[in-house]
C-alpha cells in the first residue's frame, strides 16, 4: 500500500510538474508572437513581472513610501484626520504637527489675544435658503453636509449609510445627478434633488425635464430643495458616467434608461445654452416645486458669474437662483477624463473669492447662499471657505473617507474593496450600514464642532462670523499675508441696479 502512495506521489508530481511546465511555454508562445507590447516579445514570461510590480507600486507607495503629506489627491495625514473624526477619537495629536507652516498655500488663521469664553461661545446657527422667493424655504442646519453623488456610482448600504448619518447630524444630502433613490428617502435626511444635464429621475419618455416628475419629487417632504447641475469639478464640459456593468435594474428604473448600457449625460443642458434660459429654468423648477432651486458649476473666470448677475439684476429678484454650488477644479469623487480632471476650472481657492466678490459687487450675496465645494474635508478648509464667503461646505470624498473609503481611487471599475462604489454584491458586505451610518454623523458633527472651535479661537462668538482677515496664507518666500489682502473686499457697485 506505502509503494502505491508513492507511485501516485511520484505521478502526481510528474503531473503538476508538466502542467506548470505547459503553462509557462504557453505564455513563452503567446508572448513572442504577440505584437502590441514590445517588453513581453522581447522578455517573454518574465516581462509579466514588469507589469505585476507597476500595479502593485500604487499600493507600495501609499503605504510604504510615502510620507503623511506626501500623497495624491489626499495624503495619509489627512486621511487619518477625517477617519478619527467619522470614529469620534478626536482630532488630537502629539508632540507637535507635521502641517509645514511654510509651503506656499498653506492656512495660518489669526489667534485672538482674549479667545471666547466657553460660557460665552454660541452655537452656528441654521440659515434659511429661499426665504421670500419659494414657497417651502429650506432651513438648513449643518455648516457641513454631503455633496451630491449619485445612486448608481455609489452602492446602495453605502447610500443608506449616508443618508441615515445625515439625519443624525442634521446635514443635508445630495443626490447626485442619477435621480433620487429609495435608499435617500429611507435614511430619513434631508435631501437637495440635483437635476443632471440627462435629467435622470425627472425626465419624461423623451428625456426632457418633466414637471409632473418635478412635482412628485418634490411631494417627498425630506427634498427640501432643487439643484440645476451646469458642471462639476471633476470634469467641466462633460457629462456623467456610469459604466454599464453598473446600470443594475433598479438604477435603470430610476434614471429611466435602459439596463446593462453605459448611462451616459449629455455635457450641458440641451435646453439651456445661456444665463437667460439657465434663470428661466431655475425659475419653472422653483415654481413647479415650491422648493428652493440653486445651480452647481464649476468656474472657469468671472466672465460667467458676472454675467449672470448682470441678468438676475435686470430681470429681478425673483429670478435669481437661491444658492450656488462653487465647485473647485479640483473636486471629484467620480471618474473623468485625467485631461479635464487634470487642467480643467480654477481651484476652490480662487473660484470661491471671485464668485462672493462678484456677488458682493451687483448686491446680491444676502439673496443667493453659497456653498463651497472642492478637496474641503477638514475643518480647517471648510474654516477657510466660510472666511472666503461660503456660507455652507459640500464634501463628497470626506464623507467618503467616514465610511472607510482606502483611496483604492477603483471607483469606476466597480471593485472598490470597501463596498461604497460597487454593486459586487460580495464587497458590498464589507459595508455595515448601522455601524457605517454612525461614522458619517460623528464626521458631520465633528466637522461643525471643530470648525467653532478655530472660530472661537480667533475671537468670534460663532463660525458665521469668519471674515477674510481671520486667515493668512503663506507665500512662496514663507512669509504670509493676510486672505484680505490678496482678495480684498469688492464695493458695491453703483449701476448694479440700473436699467
Amino acid at each position: 500500500m506505502s509503494e502505491l502512495m508513492g507511485v501516485l506521489q511520484v505521478s502526481l508530481g510528474v503531473l503538476v510538474s508538466l502542467a506548470v511546465v505547459g503553462v509557462v511555454l504557453y505564455w513563452y508562445i503567446q508572448d513572442i508572437t504577440q505584437k502590441k507590447h514590445a517588453i513581453l516579445r522581447n522578455y517573454p514570461v518574465v516581462g509579466h513581472l514588469r507589469y505585476f510590480f507597476e500595479q502593485l507600486g500604487e499600493y507600495f507607495r501609499q503605504y510604504f513610501f510615502l510620507g503623511d503629506r506626501d500623497e495624491m489627491p489626499f495624503n495619509r495625514a489627512t486621511r487619518s484626520w477625517v477617519y478619527r473624526l467619522a470614529k469620534n477619537e478626536g482630532g488630537v495629536i502629539g508632540f507637535g504637527s507635521t502641517y509645514d507652516l511654510r509651503v506656499p498655500g498653506s492656512l495660518i488663521f489669526v489667534n485672538a489675544g482674549f479667545p471666547v469664553l466657553d460660557e460665552e461661545q454660541n452655537p452656528t446657527p441654521p440659515l434659511v435658503i429661499g426665504e421670500g422667493y419659494a414657497a417651502q424655504p429650506f432651513v438648513a442646519r449643518s455648516l457641513v453636509n454631503i455633496s451630491g453623488m449619485s445612486y448608481g456610482a455609489l452602492s446602495r448600504p453605502a447610500v443608506l449609510a449616508l443618508s441615515k448619518g445625515a439625519a443624525k447630524a442634521g446635514c443635508w444630502m445630495g443626490t447626485g445627478e442619477g435621480g433620487l433613490a429609495p435608499a435617500h428617502l429611507e435614511g430619513g435626511a434631508d435631501i437637495i434633488m440635483q437635476i443632471g444635464t440627462a435629467k435622470y429621475g425627472v425626465r419624461d419618455e423623451k428625456g426632457a425635464l418633466s414637471d409632473e416628475r418635478l412635482r412628485e419629487i418634490a411631494a417627498h417632504e425630506q427634498v427640501r430643495a432643487f439643484e440645476i447641475k451646469l458642471s462639476q469639478g471633476a470634469k467641466p464640459g462633460k457629462g456623467g458616467v456610469l459604466p454599464a456593468a453598473k446600470v443594475t435594474p433598479e438604477i435603470a428604473r430610476i434614471r429611466g434608461i435602459p439596463v446593462a448600457v453605459d448611462s451616459i449625460s449629455p455635457n450641458r443642458h440641451r435646453d439651456i445654452a445661456n444665463v437667460q434660459e439657465l434663470l428661466d429654468m431655475v425659475v419653472r423648477v422653483r415654481r413647479v416645486t415650491g422648493k428652493p432651486t440653486g445651480i452647481k458649476t464649476a468656474i472657469g473666470g468671472r466672465h460667467f458669474i458676472h454675467e449672470l448677475c448682470e441678468a438676475v439684476v435686470l430681470r429681478g429678484l425673483e429670478s435669481a437662483p437661491d444658492f450656488i454650488v462653487v465647485d473647485g477644479g479640483e473636486g471629484g469623487s467620480g471618474a473623468a477624463p485625467q485631461a479635464l480632471a487634470d487642467h480643467m476650472a480654477l481651484s476652490i481657492d480662487e473660484a470661491l473669492p471671485r464668485v462672493v466678490d462678484t456677488l458682493i459687487e451687483f448686491g446680491l450675496k444676502e439673496r443667493i447662499k453659497v456653498v463651497a465645494s472642492g478637496k474641503l474635508v477638514t475643518s480647517a478648509r471648510a474654516a477657510w471657505a466660510l472666511a472666503c464667503g461660503a456660507d455652507f461646505v459640500n464634501t463628497a470624498r470626506g464623507f467618503m473617507f467616514s465610511l472607510g473609503c482606502i483611496q483604492a481611487m477603483r471607483c469606476h471599475q466597480n471593485t472598490c474593496p470597501t463596498g461604497i462604489t460597487t454593486h459586487n454584491v460580495k464587497l458590498q458586505r464589507g459595508l455595515v450600514v448601522e455601524d457605517k451610518c454612525e461614522r458619517v454623523a460623528h464626521y458631520a458633527r465633528n466637522m461643525n464642532k471643530e470648525i467653532d472651535m478655530i472660530a472661537h479661537a480667533c475671537g468670534l462668538a460663532q463660525a458665521r462670523e469668519f471674515r477674510r482677515e481671520h486667515v493668512r496664507i503663506a507665500l512662496a518666500d514663507g512669509r504670509t499675508e493676510a486672505l484680505s489682502q490678496l482678495y480684498p473686499y469688492p464695493g458695491r457697485r453703483d449701476d448694479a441696479w440700473s436699467d
